[in-house]
């Protein structure tokens, strides 16, 4: 299987934020927000694994900043990190105001997603080749992330998550 760059799943989604996505605030949903980073991240999971892929699971989700009505939001979604058959998910949210001048970053979520056959049974994903500053970070920060995550799952005993002690030693 041959190994892919980050930039080959890379996914930017923009939509804006109408009357139907909005609370009595006239603010996004939160749950429309993170079913637009499951798409974004989904479409990032099938371009790296060429393959169906299902949401295994959300590990990460900071909800900084309201979003009006009436915004462009642009989600980007990229892989950060390959495993055997699961691959970490970033997505960077920005919103641009009504103007369309100023875009800030107003949420990031890490998704974790499996890649399945046509039965619904695992199978391999390619590993993947970080090349810019910030893909080595988050590649480097994924083992981590997924130790943790499975610690808290109860699939991982303290005293085997390596790279969490190499933290503290």
């Amino acid at each position: 299987m041959k190994s892919k760059k980050v930039k080959e799943s890379v996914t930017i989604m923009t939509q804006i934020v109408l009357p139907n996505d909005t609370n009595p605030l006239g603010n996004l949903f939160g749950g429309q927000l993170l079913a637009w980073m499951d798409l974004a991240s989904s479409v990032a999971s099938k371009r790296h694994s060429e393959g169906i892929v299902v949401t295994a699971s959300v590990n990460n989700v900071s909800f900084t900043t309201p979003i009006a009505l009436g915004s462009v939001v642009t989600l980007e979604a990229k892989i950060t990190r390959a495993f055997n058959t699961s691959m970490e998910v970033f997505v960077d949210v920005w919103v641009e105001d009504r103007s369309g001048k100023n875009r800030t970053k107003v949420n990031t979520a890490i998704y974790i997603f499996a890649a399945v056959d046509e039965n619904g049974k695992k199978r391999q994903v390619p590993e993947l080749i970080p090349e810019t500053d910030e893909e080595k970070v988050r590649f480097e920060g994924a083992m981590r992330r997924r130790e943790m995550s499975l610690i808290l799952a109860g699939k991982l005993k303290p005293k085997q998550a390596t790279q969490l002690r190499a933290l503290f030693e």
